[in-house]
């Protein structure tokens, strides 16, 4: 793991960044919202690293260490996410269109209201998450793990859950399992 400390992004240190972010996020003097755009942050110990509102699109994540970190209406737009670890964290109202979360370890991530659309899920740990009203069209899940899911008001035209096991998946009033067969 890379620590934040040893990352610079266009020239500036992560460790201040983030810092500046942290004061933004309270309303501080000095305050800016962190801009990580198509920032190189594989591998990188964020672990519980406060990133609300935070600017990642296109930002490469590979492998990173999220858990518990708060992306809360964080923009992660095409962001490589592939094999990251991001159980516990808080993607509320996320932006995440196109981005890549496949393989990524993601139980216990709160998607409430996120933009999922077209993200690639393939071969994620999804348990316990909640996806509630999360725009998931043109999303993949085939061969994700989304036990004990909550799929509960969330319109699932255009995801593809192919052989994925819904047997302990809350879905939406009315939804068919036999709907996802490909």
């Amino acid at each position: 793991m890379r620590k934040a400390k040893s990352i610079k992004h266009n020239g500036k240190a992560l460790t201040a960044i983030l810092a500046a972010h942290e004061l933004f996020f309270r309303g501080q003097e000095g305050g800016a919202r962190a801009d990580l755009t198509g920032a190189d942050l594989s591998a990188a110990d964020l672990q519980g690293v406060n990133l609300s509102g935070a600017i990642l699109r296109n930002a490469n994540l590979e492998g990173a260490n999220l858990r518990k970190a708060k992306l809360a209406s964080a923009d992660l737009s095409g962001a490589n996410l592939h094999m990251a670890e991001l159980r516990n964290s808080d993607m509320t109202e996320a932006i995440l269109p196109g981005a890549n979360l496949s393989q990524a370890q993601a139980s216990g991530i709160e998607f409430f209201r996120c933009d999922l659309s077209n993200v690639n899920f393939q071969g994620a740990h999804l348990r316990n998450i909640n996806l509630r009203l999360a725009n998931v069209n043109g999303a993949r899940f085939a061969g994700a793990d989304m036990g004990i899911a909550i799929l509960r008001e969330t319109d699932l035209a255009g995801a593809d859950l192919s052989g994925v096991d819904l047997s302990t998946v809350l879905l939406p009033k009315g939804y068919a399992v036999a709907q996802t067969a490909k």
